[in-house]
């Protein structure tokens, strides 16, 4: 389960209407293209803060763009999802604009002492987590990085105008996924403070050792890196190191843990729970 942690409150007067959505097993692109069919309004009027997981029940915020216009809500009723509570503001939803999200995972057919899942969860509120980004994010098998390399042989990484935006946002990740391991393999104590790039245009601005390392690991991957640069992405930069908030574990069963947290805007809970637990997949699941 996860829940949008929201922290903007609405003015209850604007042109755009909030909705507050409930759905399961549904991704949210999905979600925000039968809003808009269902209103009767562009795809583009419809607004969003994050993507959320579509094998999941989840709770998130949507807006959609109505000037001058009231809207009989029970157009909106759909086996999808449901619709929890509305609000008017001025102005659309953009990705990133949520506070993060809140965890409820079930862990099953697992096995750990009550000793050492308390010493891990303290280690992990203690010093944090690598932020890499999930494994999600690269496609089943990690099919959008193979994607990526025959855009970048045929010029063709260009951005979400070309259709690409998914393979330019996988580069920019799975890059910064090296760097971060990199930094661990030499010191994870000092990298509280840290930050990665998420390579695009301009000159990074990591400074001695940080710089080493990003420059050594990024040398065999200057395609990527230009490629990257071209598409007009301008440089950025990510914690090398995420904190979970509120961290609760409570066995349900013999073998079945239930874990709770909040994590960031942009955070993984497959990267937190990475480091409790080794995780697989049934292989009759298919993505």
């Amino acid at each position: 389960m996860v829940d949008e942690i929201f922290d903007i409150q609405p003015t209850g007067e604007g042109e755009h209407l909030w909705l507050l959505v409930s759905k399961r097993d549904q991704n949210t692109t999905w979600v925000a293209g039968l809003l808009a069919k269902l209103a009767g309004i562009p795809r583009n009027d419809v607004g969003f803060c994050g993507m959320k997981d579509r094998f999941a029940v989840t709770s998130q915020w949507f807006s959609l763009h109505l000037p001058g216009r009231d809207l009989d809500l029970n157009c909106l009723a759909h086996d999808d999802f449901t619709v929890l509570q509305t609000a008017r503001h001025n102005k659309k939803l953009r990705r990133g604009m949520h506070k993060g999200n809140h965890f409820r995972i079930v862990l099953q057919g697992f096995s750990v002492t009550n000793a050492v899942l308390k010493q891990r969860i303290e280690l992990i509120k203690f010093k944090g987590v690598p932020n890499y980004f999930g494994e999600q994010r690269f496609g089943h098998d990690g099919n959008n990085l193979y994607e990526v390399q025959k855009l970048i042989q045929f010029d063709k990484l260009k951005g979400n105008r070309h259709g690409t935006g998914l393979y330019l946002s996988a580069a920019r990740s799975w890059l910064f996924n090296l760097v971060t391991a990199r930094h661990i393999r030499e010191s994870y104590d000092d990298l509280a403070e840290g930050t990665g790039p998420l390579w695009g245009r301009g000159r990074p601005i990591s400074e001695g050792q940080s710089a080493t390392i990003e420059a050594e690991v990024l040398d065999s991957w200057q395609d990527w890196c230009y490629a990257l640069e071209h598409a007009g992405l301008k440089q950025q930069r990510r914690d090398l190191i995420m904190d979970a908030d509120n961290i609760t574990a409570q066995w349900i069963e013999a073998d079945k843990l239930c874990l709770e947290f909040s994590l960031p805007t942009g955070c993984y809970a497959t990267t937190l729970m990475r480091e409790i637990a080794e995780l697989s997949r049934p292989e009759n699941f298919a993505l």
